[in-house]
């Protein structure tokens, strides 16, 4: 059997992101200044929103039909309740009221996520890999489509945040 790379398979891929995006909040708060928090928090949305897009793009409807429907919608609303905040933030100056709070519920929120994706019984990850998906191909799909993402987000910014579930039009 070939030994899967772990940097490809969609899974490792995942968890990578979410290891990344801890990091980062632990940066948050300890870092000083305005200037310093304004720079994290734009890496942090940007790493969500990319991890967002491969999931809704390519690892969600992979497993559509495979695991169970009701933890890949909660999974779309979560992060439809994610990106909310990310536009806010993007759009709001580090010293703008409730810029920590909003940072701080970001990170509660994406705790909530990871935990249910990751690490809890019959966690999302744990179902996708009783499945049939080929999760290296799915892997090296999710990253090709994550580098052209970041290359773009380098190049000028990535676009707002899109909602999958929830009505912003109300």
């Amino acid at each position: 059997m070939a030994q899967q790379d772990k940097t490809t398979h969609a899974i490792n891929l995942l968890v990578a992101d979410h290891r990344t995006v801890e990091d980062l909040f632990e940066k948050f708060e300890k870092a000083k200044g305005a200037a310093a928090k304004q720079k994290i928090v734009q890496n942090i949305c940007t790493e969500l929103k990319v991890h967002a897009q491969i999931e809704e793009e390519i690892f969600y409807p992979a497993l559509r039909g495979k695991v169970e429907e009701d933890m890949l919608d909660e999974a779309t609303v979560e992060h439809d309740g994610a990106k909310l905040l990310i536009n806010d933030l993007e759009s709001a100056a580090p010293d703008e009221a409730f810029y920590d709070a909003k940072v701080m519920v970001l990170q509660e929120q994406i705790e909530h996520h990871v935990k249910e994706e990751e690490k809890q019984n019959g966690s999302l990850f744990t179902q996708a890999r009783r499945t049939d998906v080929d999760l290296e191909a799915l892997g090296q799909k999710m990253a090709a489509r994550k580098a052209e993402l970041m290359a773009m987000a380098k190049a000028g910014g990535l676009p707002a945040a899109e909602f999958q579930a929830v009505d912003q039009h109300g």
